[in-house]
C-alpha cells in the first residue's frame, strides 16, 4: 500500500497523479491556464512574447506581400515570394518583428501591439490598392502628396467606395479607443531590463542583417525601377528605404576642387564658376515649346490589343518625318511631375530617394537652375501651362523656384470641356499656347503639361458610340479600359494636329517638343509592348522651319540638353555638362555630384552662393480686370475682362457667393453693405481647397 503524501509534498504536487510530480514553475503555469482560461492564455502568449511577435510578423509579411502582388499576379503571389526568395522574405519579416517587440515594455501591450500591426497592415492594404490604379508602389513620399491624392480621389473611387472607406476608418478608430479603455493591462511589474535588452538585441540584429544583405547584393539601396524593387526586395524593406533614403546623397569626395574639376577652364570662364551671363540674343533663336502628354503612347505599340483604326495618325506622321526616338522616363503609370523635373532640370530623379518628388521636397524650400533660368539669361520669357489645378504637386509655388514668369492653370482657362472621368480635354491648350506666345515681345519658352489621357480607366463601357473600338483584348474589363483610353488618346492626337497646324503659320520660328510622360496605368507587362519597355514612351521634335537632327533614343533627363544642342545653344551648368561630357566614364557620377552641389551642397559651382532668386511669377498670361461694379435692383454685378468659372467675388479676403455669367460678367449671390461694394475684387479660386491663387488690384 502506498503511503499518503505528507502536507509538504501536497503543495508541490500536481493533482493529476498520472503525470507524477512537476516543478513548481510548471504547476503555477497550469494553474494560470485554469484561472485565465485557454483563450486568455493564448491571447497573452501571442501578444506578449517575442516568439509570438515573430510568428505574427511572419503572418503580417505574408499578407503584405500577397496584397502587393495581387494586382499583377494572384493571391498566391506572397507564398511564391516566400518560396522563391526565402532569405529576403525572412529579412522583411525581421524588420516587422523589430517594431512589434517594442510592445513588450508597455503595460498595455496588446494595444501597442495592435497599433504597430495596423501600421504595417495599412501600408500593405494601401500599396495593394494603389497598384490597382498605377504601376508605381506606395512610398513614404506619397504621404507628402496626400493632400493632392485626396483631391482627385473621386476620379478613382466611386461615392459608395469612398463612403465605405470612411466608415471603415471611423470603425477602426472606435475599436482602437475601445481596446485602449477596455483592453487588458499588465497588472504586475514590467520586466523593463530584460525586455529592453531583448529589444536592443533584436534591433541590433536587424541592422546587422541589413548590412549583410546590402553588402552581399541580396537587396539594393538604389532602385532603378521602383516597381521591380518592391517585387524583388519586398514591400517592407522598400517602403522603409523610401523613408530613410531621401534627397541626393553627398559624394564621398565632395569638395570645391572636385566640383570645379568636372568642367574645363574654358567652361568655367574667368570667374572660375558656372555663372550665367545675361545676354540679349533671344531673337537669334526660336520659341521653344515642350508639350508633355499625359499617359500618351500610340496604341499601335500595344501588342495585346487590336483597334478598328489607328488612333494616332498625326503623331505617327510626325514621328516618321521629324527627329524622334524612344524616351525612357522615370516611372510608369504615374509620376508626371518627376518627368517635368527631369526635362527642365537635366537631372535624374533616381539621384533622389526612392519614390521622391522634388516638387514636394527640396523645391518647396529653394530655387534651382533649370532651363527656364538658362533661357531667361538669353532674353527669353518663360511660361508654364497645365489644364489641371494650380496647387497640384505645389506647382503654383515650385514653378517660381524653377524660373517661370507665368503659370496658366485650369483656373485661368474658360469653357473647358471635360472627359467622362472629369479630366480637362487637351484641345484648350492650343489657345493657351498661342496666348503665351502673343503675351511678350521676346522669344518664349513654354512648358505645357496635358491631362486628358489620365486614368482611372473604367472597366465597364462608358463611351456609347466611340470613334474607335477595341476589337480584341485579353479580358472584357481590359477591353473597356483600353477602348476608353484609345479614344482619349485619339482626341489628344487631333489636338496635336490642330496645334502644329496653328504653329505652322505663326510668324516666328517655333520648335515643339512632344512626348508622353509615361505609359497608361493599365495592367500591362513588357510583353504587351513592342518596345518591351514599361518605362518607354516616344518623343518627336517638330518645327515650323528646317531643323536638322537625327533620331536618337534617350532618357528624359537628357532631352532638354539634346534640344538645346539641336538649336546650337549651350547655356547653363547641367546642360553644358550634358552636351560636353555625356561620353565621360564618370558621366552619371559627376551629374549626380552637380545635382548635390546646386541643391544641397555649398554651391561650389556658383562661387559659394546660390545665384537664383524666385521669380515674381504671374498666374495666367491674361490680365483679369474689373471695369465696373453695377447694381441692378438689389443685386450687384461685376463687369470686367478674362473671367473664368473659377473667378469669385471677394471682399477683404473673404470669398462671396458668385455666379459666372461669362468671361466679362460675374453676379453676386449674397448681400453686401453698399459702402463696401466698391471694395469688391475678383479672385481666382482653387476650388478643392478654396485657396486664393490671385486677386485683382
Amino acid at each position: 500500500m502506498n503511503k499518503e503524501p505528507n502536507n509538504e509534498s501536497k503543495k508541490n504536487q500536481v493533482k493529476f497523479d498520472k503525470f507524477g510530480k512537476l516543478d513548481k514553475k510548471v504547476e503555477e503555469t497550469i494553474q494560470e491556464v485554469e484561472t485565465m482560461g485557454r483563450k486568455k492564455f493564448m491571447l497573452k502568449a501571442v501578444h506578449t512574447s517575442f516568439a509570438g511577435a515573430a510568428i505574427w510578423a511572419f503572418a503580417l509579411n505574408l499578407v503584405i506581400e500577397t496584397l502587393g502582388r495581387m494586382p499583377t499576379t494572384s493571391i498566391w503571389g506572397g507564398i511564391r515570394f516566400l518560396f522563391d526568395e526565402p532569405i529576403i522574405f525572412l529579412y522583411n519579416t525581421l524588420i516587422i518583428f523589430a517594431t512589434l517587440v517594442i510592445a513588450s515594455v508597455f503595460k498595455r501591450r496588446l494595444f501597442v501591439f495592435t497599433i504597430v500591426s495596423l501600421f504595417w497592415l495599412v501600408i500593405g492594404i494601401v500599396n495593394g490598392v494603389i497598384l490597382t490604379q498605377r504601376m508605381t508602389p506606395f512610398t513614404v513620399k506619397d504621404l507628402s502628396i496626400l493632400d493632392d491624392g485626396l483631391t482627385i480621389v473621386t476620379n478613382y473611387m466611386s461615392t459608395a467606395e469612398i463612403v465605405m472607406a470612411c466608415i471603415g476608418v471611423v470603425v477602426a478608430i472606435g475599436l482602437l479607443v475601445l481596446l485602449f479603455i477596455k483592453g487588458p493591462k499588465k497588472k504586475d511589474r514590467v520586466k523593463w531590463k530584460r525586455n529592453l535588452i531583448g529589444i536592443v538585441l533584436v534591433i541590433a540584429a536587424t541592422f546587422g542583417v541589413t548590412s549583410i544583405m546590402i553588402s552581399t547584393g541580396k537587396v539594393e539601396t538604389f532602385f532603378g525601377n521602383l516597381a521591380y524593387a518592391y517585387r524583388d526586395y519586398g514591400v517592407v524593406y522598400c517602403f522603409t528605404n523610401t523613408w530613410l533614403n531621401t534627397g541626393i546623397s553627398k559624394p564621398d569626395d565632395y569638395s570645391e576642387e572636385k566640383m570645379l574639376s568636372i568642367f574645363s577652364p574654358e567652361e568655367l570662364g574667368d570667374d572660375n564658376a558656372m555663372l550665367l551671363e545675361q545676354k540679349d540674343e533671344d531673337d537669334k533663336h526660336p520659341n521653344v515649346i515642350f508639350l508633355q502628354l499625359e499617359s500618351f503612347i500610340d496604341p499601335d505599340n500595344i501588342t495585346s490589343i487590336e483597334t478598328s483604326e489607328p488612333a494616332c495618325p498625326n503623331f505617327r506622321n510626325l514621328i516618321n518625318n521629324y527627329p524622334s526616338g524612344q524616351l525612357t522616363v522615370p516611372a510608369c503609370g504615374a509620376g508626371t511631375a518627376n518627368v517635368e523635373f527631369e526635362v527642365m532640370s537635366g537631372l535624374s530623379v533616381k539621384f533622389f530617394g526612392p519614390g521622391e518628388y522634388p516638387y514636394k521636397s527640396i523645391l518647396t524650400e529653394k530655387t534651382m537652375e533649370t532651363m527656364c533660368y538658362d533661357l531667361k539669361s538669353l532674353g527669353y520669357s518663360t511660361h508654364a501651362i497645365h489644364n489641371h489645378r494650380a496647387v497640384f504637386y505645389n506647382r503654383n509655388k515650385v514653378f517660381a523656384n524653377m524660373g517661370m514668369d507665368t503659370f496658366t492653370s485650369i483656373e485661368y482657362m474658360s469653357d473647358v470641356e471635360k472627359t467622362p472621368k472629369n479630366w480637362a480635354k487637351d484641345h484648350i491648350l492650343t489657345e493657351c499656347i498661342t496666348d503665351a506666345l502673343n503675351s511678350t515681345e521676346s522669344r518664349d519658352m513654354i512648358y505645357t503639361i496635358s491631362v486628358q489621357g489620365h486614368g482611372k480607366y473604367p472597366t465597364e463601357q462608358v463611351l456609347e458610340d466611340p470613334e474607335i473600338t477595341v476589337t480584341s483584348a485579353p479580358t472584357e474589363a481590359l477591353k473597356w479600359q483600353f477602348e476608353y483610353y484609345v479614344n482619349q488618346v485619339h482626341e489628344m492626337d487631333k489636338f496635336i494636329g490642330e496645334l502644329t497646324e496653328t504653329l505652322q503659320s505663326y510668324d516666328e520660328p517655333v520648335v515643339l517638343v512632344m512626348y508622353g510622360d509615361h505609359i497608361p496605368a493599365i495592367d500591362m507587362t513588357e510583353d504587351d509592348l513592342k518596345s518591351r519597355n514599361l518605362y518607354g514612351t516616344e518623343y518627336v521634335i517638330w518645327s515650323n522651319f528646317d531643323l536638322q537632327g537625327d533620331d536618337e533614343d534617350m532618357y528624359s533627363y537628357q532631352l532638354g540638353a539634346h534640344v538645346l544642342e539641336m538649336l546650337d545653344m549651350q547655356v547653363g551648368t547641367v546642360f553644358t555638362y550634358q552636351q560636353n561630357h555625356r561620353n565621360s566614364e564618370t558621366y552619371m557620377q559627376d551629374l549626380k555630384a552637380i545635382g548635390y552641389d546646386i541643391l544641397y551642397g555649398n554651391y561650389y559651382l556658383y562661387g559659394g552662393e546660390n545665384p537664383f532668386d524666385p521669380t515674381d511669377m504671374k498666374m495666367g498670361v491674361k490680365d483679369i480686370k474689373i471695369d465696373e461694379v453695377v447694381k441692378i435692383g438689389d443685386k450687384y454685378y461685376i463687369k470686367g475682362q478674362n473671367f473664368t468659372e473659377y473667378s469669385k467675388i471677394t471682399l477683404n479676403g473673404k470669398t462671396l457667393k458668385t455666379i459666372y455669367l461669362g468671361s466679362s460678367i460675374l453676379g453676386l449671390l449674397e448681400d453686401v453693405d453698399p459702402d463696401d461694394a466698391s471694395k469688391m475684387k475678383v479672385s481666382q479660386i482653387e476650388t478643392k481647397n478654396n485657396e486664393i491663387l490671385s486677386t485683382t488690384e
